[in-house]
């Protein structure tokens, strides 16, 4: 994986697939800006300008935005965005790479 978040966890799918629905860009906007997840050993905050603080023992930060139906992030030095398809239980959320690798994260309240 080229991303540096996202990576901690690449999960088959712990719930049935009928389960996950797909999210619009709308939908992934309203869910995560000013929001927190909480990842299996790490936590991630969008923040409403665009960064996102990464931590899994450090602070990394990023940034973050919505293209179509996809959320994206970047994190420097590398220049690249990488997009992903969010999908929602009504409780977590996961992020489905083109290659089918999926990650999954909870808010925090």
């Amino acid at each position: 994986m080229r991303r540096f978040v996202l990576c901690l966890l690449a999960v088959a799918g712990s719930a049935a697939a009928e389960d996950w629905r797909s999210m619009s860009g709308a939908e992934i906007s309203e869910a995560l800006t000013g929001k927190t997840l909480a990842y299996e050993v790490a936590w991630q905050e969008f923040r409403v300008s665009g960064q996102t603080l990464y931590n899994a023992g450090r602070d990394n930060w990023g940034y973050w935005r919505v293209e179509g139906d996809r959320y994206c992030s970047q994190w420097p030095p590398q220049g690249g965005w990488d997009c992903y398809n969010l999908e929602s239980d009504g409780h977590d959320v996961r992020f489905v790479e083109s290659n089918g690798d999926v990650t999954i994260g909870r808010f925090v309240d």
